[in-house]
């Protein structure tokens, strides 16, 4: 009885060591997944061009790689943006080139360099559009003297850009009201007269200007050669762009305007290999991101990409693009 129970130990025994080394076994054969890397990408208002670039990027870039995550945080725009990669709330942000060129240099509502700000890649013009009902009888940005007109988040790039364009044009004291608002919420206000136009500084065609044209008989607003060139002259982040015609629903003509770049940005704390591999995700990934909205088609250019930037390239992203020959080693 003793020798059975003996017996009956050692074939356990056995079973139980078989039983491990088979566990083991499959486990080294298994193959170990990468860890999930989790990213958060600032945007703007849903009513621009930001919000549906930053949903792109998110979503094509964490469709492509089962490694990585991306996660959307809308916001008021750039300046917020911005302050988000400084705090460490955002990981990447997209932010306007005009902010950028402030926030690094710490002038404009940056009383102090945001030093850490570095680039990616620009993704995307941005290109200056006022659009008012034809009923308002305003053919040029000046006629909109007296006029109550919508400019945008607060500190957003397209709030930045019309206060600009006011000061240049020597409109301060025109008796103009600027409202801050959405693009979205302030096309609507147009539409029901509680706004006599509406200022955007987004990719084009914006998607609530656009809405708006399609919804009443409206005309984009031009500059004057004098203005658009004093404008320029008195802001090098900026730079000429043109609105095609038939961009907006009315628009017969091809109208000159004014732009800026928008980048992806990081903070300069993010380790250099991680950003190389970002860097070369999306530069694979262009002619996906383009099928999603017509703003990011830009990015056909690599040059546009990594050149005549307003704020330095992250040195992982710099590191890519001399590695495939579109900058100086």
């Amino acid at each position: 009885m003793r020798r059975s129970r003996q017996t009956l130990g050692y074939l356990m025994l056995f079973l139980l060591l078989g039983i491990l080394f088979a566990c083991a076994a499959t486990s080294e054969s298994k193959p170990q997944e990468p860890p999930l890397t989790i990213l958060t990408i600032g945007t703007a208002d849903p009513g621009g061009t930001m919000y549906p670039v930053g949903r792109a990027i998110a979503q094509v870039m964490t469709q492509a790689d089962e490694a990585m995550k991306i996660n959307i945080s809308a916001s008021s725009g750039s300046a917020m943006n911005v302050r988000g990669l400084e705090s460490g709330n955002l990981d990447l942000a997209l932010v306007s080139g005009d902010v950028a060129y402030a926030a690094y240099h710490g002038t404009g509502e940056f009383s102090q360099p945001v030093s850490q700000l570095r680039a990616v890649a620009a993704v995307y013009s941005s290109a200056s559009n006022w659009v008012a009902p034809c009923d308002t009888g305003a053919v040029y940005v000046h006629d909109l003297t007296g006029t109550v007109v919508g400019i945008g988040p607060q500190d957003s790039t397209t709030d930045l850009a019309a206060r600009v364009v006011w000061s240049v044009l020597g409109l301060e004291e025109s008796g103009t009201q600027l409202v801050n608002c959405g693009l979205g919420d302030g096309a609507q206000l147009v539409l029901e007269g509680k706004l006599d136009a509406i200022h955007g500084f987004a990719g084009l065609p914006t998607h609530s200007l656009e809405t708006l044209t399609q919804s009443t008989p409206c005309r984009v607003l031009q500059y004057t050669p004098e203005e658009l060139e004093e404008i320029l002259a008195q802001n090098n982040f900026y730079y000429p762009m043109s609105i095609p015609a038939g961009t907006y629903a009315g628009q017969e003509e091809e109208l000159d305007t004014f732009g800026v770049k928008c980048l992806l940005c990081v903070s300069s704390t993010m380790p250099e290999e991680e950003v190389y591999a970002l860097t070369q995700t999306l530069f694979t990934l262009r002619d996906d991101l383009k099928k999603h909205h017509t703003a990011l088609s830009d990015l056909s250019d690599g040059n546009f990409m990594c050149q005549q930037l307003p704020i330095p390239l992250h040195p992982g992203a710099e590191q890519f693009y001399q590695d495939i020959g579109l900058l100086p080693n």
